[in-house]
């Protein structure tokens, strides 16, 4: 049995987007960040770094498997059922490259941009110039990549989508107009449009009244 504690936010989106795609049971936990429950002893038992998301596998192949970063557990995921990843060769090497892009740029940038226009006690506009214009430029390079293929990878759908997708779903906390981005703005269409992307993102924000 998997179990995913997780809180709505973009990084814990991506791994429930992998849940429901790959068609695998697992039961949803909340962990109320803005409650600090990230904090509480029984959570640090389970992931010493404080954040979710968190995955148990009772149903290792090594027997039960606690994993953090959202990255890891969609490779995990993905690896576990033989779908939404490659097995080998360049479209493996494709998908990683879009994984590991999204880890050290678009996640940042977009997490970043988002904190100094909405979150920050006070403005600090220097800050909100180089977040929002770095999301700005990656979002640029998101749109132009797609404008030549269906997926951010090739033409298949993996697990590098869903890990864009968890950002792009929270553009507007970014301050980025996704309809101004035709190419993204119709592949962010295309995913909104799967049923289990649609049950993902219900789940997910359930949690929090």
């Amino acid at each position: 049995m998997i179990t995913l504690y997780a809180f709505p936010t973009p990084n814990n989106l991506k791994v429930v987007l992998g849940l429901e795609e790959l068609g695998l049971a697992y039961d949803l936990k909340a962990v109320n960040i803005r409650q600090g429950e990230q904090k509480a002893e029984a959570f640090l038992a389970l992931n010493q770094n404080g954040k979710v998301p968190v995955l148990v596998d009772s149903d290792g192949s090594e027997g039960e498997l606690i994993l953090t970063e959202s990255a890891a557990i969609l490779v995990y995921l993905a690896e576990k059922t033989g779908h939404l990843l490659p097995s080998n060769g360049v479209a493996r090497a494709r998908v990683f490259e879009q994984l590991f892009f999204h880890a050290s740029g678009i996640s940042p940038a977009f997490g970043n941009a988002g904190y100094f226009q909405k979150l920050a006690p006070e403005p600090v506009p220097a800050a909100i110039e180089r977040f929002h214009g770095e999301a700005l430029r990656l979002a640029g390079l998101l749109d132009t990549l797609l404008s030549k293929q269906a997926y951010v990878a090739g033409d298949e759908l993996s697990i590098a989508d869903l890990a864009h997708f968890g950002w792009m779903w929270r553009s507007a906390f970014v301050g980025i107009e996704l309809n101004e981005k035709p190419h993204l703005n119709r592949w962010y269409e295309t995913l909104l449009a799967r049923p289990s992307f649609q049950k993902a993102i219900q789940k997910l924000t359930a949690l929090v009244p």
